[in-house]
């Protein structure tokens, strides 16, 4: 009689949907929160009149515009993570790690964001941004193929909803891959652009699905 082989660890660990989306969800609190802690006020030293403070506001401006734009970059991803756990009835040690990976990348762009606000001028600056949003998008496509092969869907998953999820994400990465590619133009035009595709997304749903 063959002796019944014991549960390996690695079978059993990670498998709670629940307390992974409540760890993302700290996660993703924490970056949005250090985002907002780098905005500084202009000095006071230098404001004198209303003028000065109108041209101290407008030097700041591209701050903004970054802290903007890595603000809907989170929210973007916060959605499309929790996309997938709606479609996974339970979770595995693997999958467990994939996200914290992506959890490391989301952590990571707080840096990358004063960087590229402290330097905007610089490509370097940008490039070191858009690999972070290239390490998310990464991410979160591995992730959904490891759903589809390995974890059981709570509903049927039809080829059609998995297909639009992976052509989202690949849109969306070819338009950021364009947008930091204007760098070598203008790093300002990289920022304008990410912005709008980044807006389309998020207020513009129709026009989006014609995206993806």
């Amino acid at each position: 009689m063959k002796k019944k082989k014991g549960t390996a660890y690695n079978e059993i660990a990670g498998q709670s949907i629940e307390r992974l989306a409540g760890l993302s969800d700290g996660i993703f609190a924490v970056a949005m929160t250090v985002l907002v802690l780098d905005l500084h006020l202009p000095s006071v030293e230098s404001i004198h009149s209303e003028s000065d403070l109108w041209r101290a506001l407008i030097r700041l401006s591209p701050q903004v515009g970054v802290f903007a734009m890595s603000l809907l970059t989170l929210s973007i991803f916060w959605v499309g993570q929790q996309t997938q756990f709606n479609y996974c009835s339970k979770a595995d040690r693997n999958f467990t790690w994939i996200h914290i990976t992506f959890l490391l990348a989301v952590l990571i762009m707080p840096f990358s964001t004063k960087l590229l606000a402290t330097f905007i001028t610089y490509r370097i600056a940008f490039a070191i941004y858009w690999v972070n949003m290239v390490a998310l998008g990464i991410l979160v496509y591995v992730s959904w193929n490891y759903v589809v092969k390995h974890l059981h869907a709570k509903t049927v998953l039809l080829h059609d909803i998995s297909t639009a999820i992976k052509k989202r994400i690949i849109i969306a990465q070819s338009l950021y891959a364009f947008g930091a590619l204007l760098c070598l133009v203008n790093t300002y035009w990289s920022l304008g652009f990410i912005l709008l595709v980044q807006l389309n997304y998020a207020i513009a749903p129709k026009f989006s699905r014609r995206l993806g």
